[in-house]
C-alpha cells in the first residue's frame, strides 16, 4: 500500500491569480460656469444655502418635482437662467403722435365668451414661525455684518447645548460645507432658514421635524479657532441679522 501510494500522482494546487488592479476612478466633469455638481450627502437646501439663493428657485431654475431628491453628480443651474429679465428695467416707449382720423362708424365684433378656466389646488401656505429663542447660552462675540459675518457668533463651552431657536423641519444635517463644520440647516415655513455650525456633536437627523428649545447639536469648534456657535437666519435664501427675530437679552 505505501509502495502503491507513493506511486500515485500528487495533486498541485490550482495557480493563485493576482488580482488585476481596479481601474482608477474618472473624476466627475467640472460644472460649467453658473452650475453645480451634485456631491454624495448634499441637499437642495445645503446647496441653496451655499449659493446664497432660496431653494425655491433653484428648484425652478432646474425644474425639479421633488425638490427633496436630487443625485450625486446631477447637474444643477445655480444662477439664473438668461430667460429670467425683469423688463421693469426696460425704458417704456415713446408715445407716438397720430395723426386725427376722421370718424367711421364702430363696426361690432360678437361678444366672445372665455372658456371657464380649471380650478388649480393651491398648496396652502406655511406661516414662518412667531417665536424665537436664543440658540444657546454665551457670550455674543461676533455681530451680524461684522467682517464678512452673515450671521452672529455665541462663545461657549465644549459639549454646551445647542437648541432649535424656532420650530421646524432638518433639512441639512453633515460637515460638507467648508467653513462651517458640523453643521445643521433648519427650514422655518416656505421663507426662512436657520443654520448652526461649529457644532461637536450632532442629534439631529435630516427629515427630522423638531420643537423650539428643542437640543440639535453639543458646540464645538469644528472648523473654527474657538469653541463656539455660528447661528444665521436667511430669509429668500440671503442672510438677515438674527438680532431682529430672537428676543431681547434683559
Amino acid at each position: 500500500m505505501l509502495v502503491l501510494a507513493g506511486c500515485a500522482p500528487t495533486k498541485t494546487a490550482a495557480p493563485i491569480r493576482e488580482a488585476r488592479p481596479s481601474a482608477a476612478k474618472v473624476a466627475p466633469a467640472k460644472a460649467p460656469p453658473g452650475h453645480y455638481r451634485v456631491l454624495p450627502g448634499d441637499t437642495l437646501y445645503k446647496i441653496a444655502f451655499e449659493h446664497g439663493v432660496d431653494w425655491r428657485d433653484l428648484a425652478r431654475w432646474n425644474r425639479l418635482v421633488e425638490p427633496d431628491r436630487i443625485l450625486a453628480n446631477q447637474l444643477l443651474r445655480v444662477m439664473p437662467p438668461k430667460a429670467e429679465v425683469t423688463t421693469a428695467a426696460l425704458p417704456a416707449p415713446a408715445p407716438v403722435q397720430s395723426k386725427a382720423l376722421p370718424s367711421i362708424a364702430p363696426v361690432l365684433a360678437p361678444a366672445v365668451v372665455p372658456a371657464p378656466v380649471p380650478a388649480v389646488a393651491m398648496e396652502p401656505a406655511e406661516s414662518p414661525p412667531e417665536l424665537w429663542v436664543w440658540p444657546s447660552r454665551g457670550a455674543l462675540v461676533s455681530r451680524f455684518g461684522e467682517g464678512l459675518n452673515k450671521g452672529i457668533d455665541i462663545a461657549g463651552q465644549p459639549g454646551q447645548t445647542v437648541q432649535a431657536a424656532a420650530a421646524g423641519k432638518v433639512v441639512y444635517a453633515g460637515s460638507g460645507l467648508r467653513g462651517y463644520g458640523k453643521l445643521i440647516i433648519i427650514r422655518h415655513g416656505k421663507t426662512l432658514l436657520s443654520a448652526y455650525a461649529h457644532n461637536a456633536r450632532l442629534l439631529v437627523a435630516e427629515g427630522q421635524s423638531v420643537n423650539r428649545g428643542q437640543a440639535i447639536a453639543e458646540m464645538g469648534d469644528t472648523d473654527t479657532d474657538r469653541v463656539k456657535l455660528h447661528f444665521e437666519i436667511r430669509e429668500y435664501g440671503k442672510p438677515v441679522d438674527p438680532l431682529h427675530y430672537l428676543p431681547r437679552l434683559s
